[in-house]
């Protein structure tokens, strides 16, 4: 038996639990410290340039940043549930097609963010009605951020190629070494060199460089089926359109939440910089719950798409269940961390009292409903692994988008404050879990889920 079916071996076989805590546990941690990557931007920037700063790097900058990335690593899941059903049937010229072409479709798509986002730049943060105070940082933090994204989309593909494949600790070691690397850039880029926003933005990119060329020595000199060579590195007709079948519509999911997002910042944007503040440190911390729950998203899906590919049904059902169970034990559990303590969690990124006391109250109307997108992320991200990419896109759409869309449209003007705005959240969570979670069980029930 050679390594690479020792890898399979750790998702099809052995138990559950166990091998399922393995792989998430490493999975975790590297998302905690790509959460860490992007606090510890937050947290010095407004710490020692200040909020208006703060404002900058983690408003609309944020939200126009996450359109872009967030379309092309849910496009990037179809390279990573291809490679998962490739590793689980253990087809080996199939797979190499798929890995070359993940990377030629991250090469080719950090390109065209870089070109559309320099146009593009100044317009979004206007249509977005960003207040005219942070309106120089942000145009300045995203035109250098795009700088990076040829780097950034290299890493995101080759993480991912790697988890599908079974492996979540390379990628772990790769993202503390980048990790690392943006904290030293952002202490003296900010502190010592005092360049501000600038220095955040070029810490960023310098630290992404570096795990891509990290990601692309690893996936370069192993010797598992999944190995990468450089000369190698095209579109393959068959793997693209089968990418593109399943990636697209978790794509296009992306783009419709993080529209969505965007319309909830304008909201915010319409208060005052206190509230845009807020808010931007706010999603540093709520950051930490949806990194812990993503990551359960991608070992459910890691374990359904090889045990789908390897014709274990029984196998991946349960391991539905126990995604789904330590789901709402992590969430229960945050829920209530964050509840107690975001009044000496928000003074890590201001000491000015009004904006903890409109963050507080933030935190505290929001987090008790986390539990609810369990459903969502578990039963979309199991789907995703049986190859079932559109009707989650479809139910996101129209049970948190749309509806989100028209509670802004409708409800926020007549009752124009923070509280109705983040109202949006739950009702649309709710809605979506019943939807998603009733489309689930009709689906592994029916026969042509083929279970």
């Amino acid at each position: 038996m050679n390594s690479a079916s020792h890898q399979t071996n750790r998702i099809t076989e052995g138990v559950i639990w166990k091998q399922m805590l393995l792989y998430f546990f490493p999975l975790l941690l590297g998302s905690f410290f790509q959460q860490l990557y992007n606090t510890v931007d937050a947290v010095i920037v407004g710490r020692f340039v200040g909020k208006v700063a703060l404002a900058a790097v983690g408003g609309s900058s944020a939200m126009i940043v996450s359109l872009f990335v967030g379309f092309f690593i849910g496009l990037s899941s179809g390279a990573t549930v291809t490679v998962a059903h490739l590793s689980g049937a253990r087809d080996e010229a199939r797979l190499q097609k798929a890995v070359h072409t993940g990377m030629a479709l991250a090469i080719a798509g950090g390109a065209l963010i870089m070109v559309l986002g320099f146009p593009t730049a100044r317009p979004a943060l206007l249509l977005l009605d960003t207040p005219e105070d942070t309106m120089a940082d942000s145009l300045l933090y995203l035109r250098i951020f795009y700088c990076g994204m040829i780097p950034n989309m290299i890493y995101n593909m080759g993480s991912g190629i790697l988890r599908a494949a079974g492996d979540s600790k390379k990628p772990l070691y790769v993202l503390i070494a980048g990790c690392i690397c943006n904290i030293v850039l952002d202490i003296l880029l900010v502190t010592i060199v005092h360049l501000g926003v600038a220095g955040v933005a070029l810490a960023t990119i310098i630290s992404q460089t570096l795990s891509a060329l990290l990601i692309l020595y690893i996936l370069t000199h192993t010797e598992e089926d999944y190995r990468i060579s450089l000369r190698k590195i095209r579109f393959y007709g068959d793997s693209l359109k089968r990418m593109l079948k399943l990636g697209l519509p978790t794509g296009v999911e992306s783009v419709m939440y993080t529209i969505s997002n965007l319309m909830i910042q304008t909201a915010i944007n319409g208060f005052d910089t206190d509230a845009v503040s807020a808010w931007a440190a706010y999603g540093k911390l709520d950051g930490i719950f949806w990194m812990v729950l993503q990551a359960l998203g991608i070992t459910v899906t890691t374990f359904v798409g090889q045990n789908y590919g390897a014709g274990k049904q029984k196998r991946m059902s349960r391991s539905i269940r126990t995604g789904l169970l330590t789901a709402i034990l992590f969430s229960a559990g945050l829920s209530a961390f964050f509840y107690t303590f975001c009044g000496q969690l928000y003074y890590l990124f201001t000491t000015d009292t009004n904006v903890v006391e409109i963050g507080v109250q933030m935190v505290r109307f929001l987090c008790p409903f986390y539990v609810v997108f369990v459903f969502v992320e578990i039963f979309a991200g199991s789907l995703r692994g049986m190859g079932e990419t559109l009707y989650p896109m479809i139910i996101t759409f129209s049970g948190t988008c749309l509806l989100r869309i028209i509670w802004l449209l409708t409800v926020v003007p007549r009752w124009h404050s923070i509280e109705t705005v983040e109202a949006s959240y739950p009702i649309t969570w709710v809605i979506t879990a019943i939807m998603l979670t009733a489309f689930y069980l009709w689906f592994t029930r029916s026969k042509t889920a083929k279970l």
